[in-house]
């Protein structure tokens, strides 16, 4: 509000304020505050500052209320007016439209009445030309049919006169200005099919500007096609390159549907990235949208930036990797965490592939070949390249973990179905995931590489494992040259090579310390022990070792297992033959085989001896046999069962599996043949020992006789064959073996106390010290365990003791029970078959002498002091 005139010309009495229509059209108008105005300009100031007691003045309020009145009046009628005009504009307003609605409805009518009769036209057409063709009641719809046909070609034929017009100003465009207006234009107005028809026109443009333009294309030209007519562009001197300004356009259109595509993922809008990928489809191939998706993904970029991350598995995870006897600790964990991460965006990311592209088997075929060629195989090759400077084990274990891990993948994103979901994916991405995997392995897996290294590895393990005991052998003194020597020259070969090859390994640059620390432990030696002649060895690390075995075996399960799951099975014959060649050489030639060479040299070399015979080698037949059960009952059972596909290769690991363990089987049973030959050559010498007088005493004799037992050489004999032989015999074979071995061996025995007891004379006194050492031998041999057969014939000794005790007329009873034939039971044949629990080269026993015959009666009974007597001669004249 403003206060009615200026301080030069104020009148005596204000005028007060005035104000018009837009002070009270504010919203912020109140009327309190507008009257609280009023009354503080009616008050001058002078009298609003004076004293509180002066006289209220009524008059300056009532001249500005009415004033204030006057102008409200005033706006009051203005109003008035204006509400009057608006309402006449208003029926003017209403009077119109009614009169538009009026004649909308004449035009509808009309319109509709000659719908009604072209409709009635076309029926009575219709109905003239049906009765003239036969009376047909459908020929309106068909004409109404051709009449739609006619005009859709037309339109096509006009659609396409204008794309070759527009075509045509586009070229015209291009070759004299260098400018795409046109095609800018359209770009402009966005769209999928304005963008289409741009790339459509872009590449027709390319081409026409291939014929048209050769310069731009940098082609020589003089001016004539082959045939003679001009290319259209002859005479004149073109200034623009054509071929630059639509690859430009053709530049920037790509990278705007590009960035369109970028902006559309960001937002998840699948629709408008379906839009675009068909664009430039229809523009390039959809190379350009593909390579950016893949390109781009955050997945890689992430791990771009990660790829330089050490392999996270500790030292433990290392070592237990690198140990043998350890259980292997599984896939590396960085690459299980990859592993893990690539099957959770694979899932996810097939779903938008499939609603964002139009050709989406083709755009998961290149992610996920990126996958696989690029984060895969960068870590996994990371993964082997640590695990290379562990170990040759270590390395091993960790390319079959992860081959196993990502195999396992690849069958979960096949099962998944991928874009297919829930069903499983298509024949041609999962033909992909196979050979992305194949692919990763294929330069550790291709000809021999991989079972050379699962041999190497194997041989090095073996070697440690066999080194002190190789060693120890290599220093054993050697028998005097023989057969049996001479057979054994290959296995002496054999571990002077197994030997040098463990200290030339041990020694060798390339060795990792890992490994070195592997193969000391293994072996069982200290790390300041690098001179093999500063490593003592003792008697038990000769010794075969059952637990020594199974280690062994147990290592090459678990190569044929990575074998069997990383080679193909057209090659696990030819792989398993190798690994059986190994197993026969390391633990048949170079362990068994030495053992037995060992034991049989030291058996061999006391065949004559004069002394007791050592027969502590006894006992390393056992495992021997154990051992080579166990290896032949593995070859059997796996590996010659995996070689069933390949025939000829079967027969060959069937072939060199029986020699070998006839070999040993021929080993040991010349260790058992050689061990009988050193007994019954022992026991001779001490039968020789026998005085003359021993079964004569004198009668000043009698009283010592009464407390002697036994003479002092059944004495010896009983103690070295129940106490040694028997005792290490059992320590050494059992069961049906070691049946055959004692009952070979007793019937030996039985023969030579035959013999030796018709060489002595006997009195009445000394047939007491007979019956005594025969009842010691026979005690003795019936604890071993013996066949039916040679107990009986063992029990015939008992008979010869009776024959120097008993009475003339005693001994004619028993003649009368002799038998005719010979009396020794010797059996035919060596002894064999240790290995494979049969009787090969033991003959069965006779099932004579089980009695005396007359012929050993009768040297038994000329023995007696009283033989020439008439009761004996008389016994002897009735044979």
């Amino acid at each position: 509000m403003e206060r009615g005139g200026s301080s030069a010309s104020r009148s005596l009495f204000p005028t007060g304020p005035s104000f018009t229509l837009e002070d009270f059209s504010n919203k912020d108008f109140i009327v309190r505050d507008f009257v609280d105005s009023l009354a503080e300009t009616a008050v001058p100031a002078s009298r609003r500052s004076g004293p509180a007691n002066q006289a209220f003045d009524p008059k300056p309020l009532i001249r500005t209320f009415e004033n204030a009145l006057s102008q409200l009046g005033a706006l009051g009628e203005e109003l008035q007016e204006k509400e009057s005009e608006l309402l006449s504009q208003v029926r003017r307003a209403e009077i119109q439209h009614d009169q538009t609605l009026e004649t909308l409805g004449r035009k509808l009518d009309q319109s509709m009445s000659q719908f009604e009769a072209l409709d009635l036209t076309l029926n009575n057409n219709a109905s003239s030309n049906g009765s003239i063709r036969g009376g047909g009641n459908d020929g309106g719809g068909n004409i109404a049919v051709q009449i739609g046909e006619k005009l859709e070609e037309l339109d096509r034929k006009r659609r396409k006169a204008q794309d070759a017009n527009f075509l045509i100003q586009c070229w015209t465009e291009v070759s004299e200005t260098g400018q795409v207006t046109s095609l800018e234009e359209i770009q402009r107005q966005g769209g999928a099919e304005n963008k289409i028809r741009c790339a459509v026109i872009a590449r027709q443009l390319m081409r026409i500007s291939q014929r048209l333009d050769p310069a731009s294309w940098g082609q020589q030209t003089n001016g004539f096609r082959g045939n003679g007519v001009t290319n259209g562009v002859t005479g004149t001197n073109r200034r623009h390159n054509t071929r630059e300004a639509l690859e430009k356009f053709s530049e920037l259109l790509e990278q705007d549907l590009l960035k369109q595509f970028n902006n559309s993922y960001r937002r998840q809008n699948f629709d408008d990235m379906m839009e675009c990928a068909k664009v430039l489809l229809d523009f390039n191939g959809g190379a350009s949208v593909i390579a950016a998706f893949v390109n781009q993904h955050q997945f890689f970029i992430d791990r771009d930036q990660l790829i330089t991350d050490e392999v996270t598995a500790d030292g433990d995870t290392w070592d237990q990797l690198a140990d043998p006897d350890s259980e292997p600790p599984g896939v590396e964990p960085s690459l299980q965490s990859l592993i893990d991460e690539v099957k959770i965006v694979m899932q996810e990311e097939s779903f938008i592939i499939k609603r964002a592209f139009p050709y989406y088997e083709t755009v998961l075929i290149k992610f996920i070949q990126r996958v696989f060629q690029q984060s895969i195989q960068q870590r996994l090759e990371m993964v082997l390249d640590k695990a290379t400077t562990i170990s040759a084990l270590a390395f091993l274990r960790c390319l079959h973990s992860s081959r196993a891990y990502i195999g396992a993948l690849v069958e979960d994103l096949k099962t998944h179905g991928l874009t297919e979901h829930p069903e499983p994916c298509s024949a041609q991405i999962a033909q992909t995931l196979d050979q992305q995997l194949e692919e990763l392995f294929i330069p550790y897996l291709v000809g021999n590489g991989y079972i050379d290294r699962e041999k190497k590895s194997l041989e090095e393990m073996y070697n440690s494992l066999l080194f002190k005991f190789t060693l120890y052998h290599s220093r054993r003194k050697k028998a005097p040259t023989g057969f049996m020597a001479s057979l054994a020259q290959q296995g002496t070969q054999l571990i002077s090579s197994a030997k040098d090859a463990y200290m030339e390994r041990l020694e060798s640059s390339d060795l990792t310390p890992t490994q070195k620390r592997t193969m000391l432990r293994v072996a069982g030696i200290r790390d300041d022990s690098s001179n093999k002649n500063d490593i003592e060895v003792s008697e038990q690390d000769g010794v075969l070792s059952v637990a020594y075995a199974k280690r062994m075996i147990g290592w090459l399960a678990e190569s044929v297992r990575r074998t069997l799951e990383m080679g193909s099975s057209s090659e696990t014959p030819k792989d398993v033959n190798i690994l059986l060649n190994l197993l026969l050489t390391s633990m048949g030639q170079v362990y068994v085989e030495t053992a037995l060479d060992a034991a049989l040299d030291l058996a061999t070399s006391q065949e004559n001896t004069k002394t007791e015979p050592d027969l502590s080698y006894l006992p390393n037949i056992r495992p021997a046999v154990t051992i080579t059960n166990l290896m032949s009952r593995f070859i059997t059972t796996v590996l010659i069962r995996l070689a069933e596909s390949n025939t000829t290769i079967r027969r060959s690991m069937e072939a060199q599996t029986k020699l070998a363990i006839e070999a040993t089987e021929r080993k040991t049973n010349a260790v058992m043949k050689s061990t009988m030959d050193v007994v019954l050559n022992y026991v001779p010498k001490l039968l020789s020992q026998q005085k003359k007088l021993d079964f004569k005493p004198k009668d000043d004799d009698l009283e010592g006789l009464v407390d002697t037992l036994q003479t002092v050489p059944c004495q010896l004999i009983c103690s070295f064959l129940s106490q040694k032989v028997a005792v290490l015999a059992r320590q050494a074979v059992d069961g049906h073996n070691l049946e055959m071995f004692c009952s070979e061996l007793a019937l030996a025995v039985h023969r030579l106390l035959f013999e030796h007891f018709k060489k002595f004379q006997v009195n009445a006194t000394g047939g007491l010290m007979v019956t005594k050492d025969i009842a010691k031998y026979v005690s003795t041999l019936r604890e071993w365990p013996l066949t039916r057969e040679v107990e009986q014939i063992v029990e015939v000794l008992t008979e010869v003791g009776y024959l120097f005790i008993i009475q003339p007329e005693a001994l004619k009873e028993r003649s009368r029970n002799l038998a005719s034939g010979p009396a020794d039971g010797r059996m035919g044949g060596g002894f064999g078959g240790l290995v494979g629990g049969g009787n090969a080269g033991v003959a069965t026993t006779a099932s004579v002498g089980k009695r005396l015959n007359k012929a050993d009666f009768k040297q038994f009974v000329l023995k007696r002091e009283d033989a020439g007597s008439a009761g004996v001669q008389s016994v002897l004249a009735g044979l």
